[in-house]
């Protein structure tokens, strides 16, 4: 897929080549002043009368009738030098491939060191190419019968740079990872639930496992009977699907320590169960396993670079259907850790297949713990469609996925968190805990009620109820699945500090 080479941008043959463009140059400097000089001075004028703009993100494409080996010259606009971030690196590079994408070029070339600035060296750049070339031209294939046209797509990219070709082939291995497995978890939210039940949930953890050696424990329903998993067992009771508790084990270190277990809700599609969802409401929730999807994503990432950490992904998977069999408001569980809770709410379903998660993923030797689910509904009133909701018993945990969020462009912010929240959850007057207080500050009652089965371990609370999936195409992608936190999960194993 990238080729990289240090020889002259311009004696590179390929379709098309990409150039950076800051705003308003006083003039052509170095390789664009030779691409002006090859040209006569005609870019010089086409950027004064703004045929060619340097604007952030704005693109213009032209042929070069030989002047150059590439047949087409496509400018990319950066803006100002000192306004250019990673993130906007990867939103430019995204336009750019998406267009190219559906123009059906094939072969393109990059000019990287047109797109370097002040705190952006080559090898950031090489991977937020990477990275947005994965995520940009990602797409649902679906179910729809194909035209016998001839697709075309992207199927090279020469990446040309006077830095050293190591250096930047790694930061492109690494870019790309992180795009893939976003993209793999993409996928997996977008596939119907009738076509992704529980079981091909674990099938497909099985084969991250057989292809990057992870270990695997698939616990079935039997198996969760014998180790009283009676909270995420009483969301299986009115399915016919078999439920499974998801496994994979990924050892960096010697030792088994500082393990960091990511915990994710793979509730494949959710009715509500007997606290049925209106009929707008339930359209859509084939993507309420969006956290399973986020922590598989991650795992594949993590299997690419295998970073030198320990880490344990725990996935409880079923559908949340309803039967004469299925759980019922008033009544009350008995969840793994033997706190029992009293079910007020069916379509409050998620909390209690994560805590079991939670408690087994401990039990496989978790020290820190994150868990990732689409919660609540209330986090989407709260912060809206573009914002995770975050809660946390651990500032120096959260302070670190904090960070990876922030390094992954994937936006967190933390809600509240207090005595009250607890006593509210710990409410009930028959049992330990009730599942759902009330709808006022919904989205802390239902990190809350997972945060009951931390107990005292350092945990972090992710909602992605609101960004797992969105409406409409933008640069990094199409409409549908986000694969939201998925580069964030893997970015904060990468870059972890266990804490003392």
């Amino acid at each position: 897929m990238f080729k990289t080479m240090n020889i002259h941008p311009f004696e590179q043959e390929s379709e098309v080549l990409i150039v950076g463009l800051k705003d308003k140059p006083e003039k052509f400097e170095g390789l664009l002043s030779e691409l002006d000089e090859a040209f006569s001075g005609e870019l010089t004028e086409l950027v004064k009368s703004g045929d060619v703009s340097a604007k952030a993100k704005s693109t213009a494409k032209i042929h070069t009738f030989g002047k150059v080996k590439a047949k087409r010259l496509v400018f990319a606009g950066t803006g100002k030098e000192k306004d250019l971030t990673f993130d906007l690196l990867k939103e430019i590079f995204g336009r750019v491939f998406k267009e190219l994408k559906s123009q059906g070029q094939s072969n393109v070339s990059v000019m990287l060191d047109t797109f370097l600035a002040e705190g952006i060296q080559a090898q950031d750049a090489a991977h937020a190419l990477a990275e947005s070339f994965a995520l940009s031209t990602y797409e649902f294939e679906g179910y729809k019968r194909k035209s016998n046209k001839p697709e075309k797509r992207i199927e090279s990219i020469t990446v040309l740079s006077a830095s050293a070709e190591e250096e930047i082939d790694a930061a492109l291995a690494v870019g790309y990872a992180y795009g893939k497995g976003t993209n793999s978890a993409r996928t997996l939210v977008n596939t119907p639930g009738n076509l992704l039940t529980a079981t091909d949930l674990a099938n497909h953890a099985i084969q991250l496992a057989e292809k990057y050696g992870f270990e695997t424990d698939i616990l079935d329903k039997e198996e969760m009977e014998k180790l009283g998993m009676g909270a995420f067992l009483a969301v299986n009771q009115g399915s016919v699907e078999p439920p499974k508790m998801i496994v994979l084990k990924y050892q960096g270190k010697e030792n088994w320590e500082d393990v960091i277990g990511l915990v994710g809700k793979g509730i494949t599609f959710d009715t509500g169960g007997y606290s049925i969802k209106p009929k707008d409401g339930i359209v859509g929730m084939k993507s309420d396993m969006g956290g399973a999807a986020a922590v598989l994503g991650a795992m594949e990432v993590i299997g690419e670079l295998k970073p030198e950490q320990n880490v344990v992904a725990v996935i409880p998977s079923t559908d949340n259907m309803i039967s004469g069999a299925a759980f019922k408001p008033d009544d009350v569980i008995t969840s793994m850790s033997g706190k029992t809770i009293e079910v007020l709410n069916t379509d409050a379903e998620g909390r209690l297949a994560l805590a079991d998660a939670m408690t087994y993923a401990k039990h496989h030797g978790a020290q820190y713990l994150i868990d990732v689910a689409t919660l609540t509904g209330g986090v989407i009133v709260a912060l809206g469609l573009d914002k995770t909701g975050a809660l946390t018993n651990h500032e120096e945990l959260f302070e670190q996925v904090l960070e990876a969020s922030d390094e992954a462009g994937e936006f967190i912010w933390r809600l509240p968190y207090t005595k009250k929240d607890i006593e509210r959850v710990r409410g009930s007057q028959i049992a330990d805990l009730n599942n759902s207080p009330g709808r006022d500050g919904h989205a802390i009652m239902g990190g809350a009620f997972v945060g009951e089965f931390a107990e005292g371990t350092p945990w972090v609370h992710l909602d992605i109820a609101g960004t797992a999936t969105t409406t409409k195409g933008y640069d990094l992608g199409p409409a549908g699945a986000t694969g939201a936190m998925t580069r964030t999960l893997a970015l904060l194993v990468e870059r972890f500090e266990p804490i003392k």
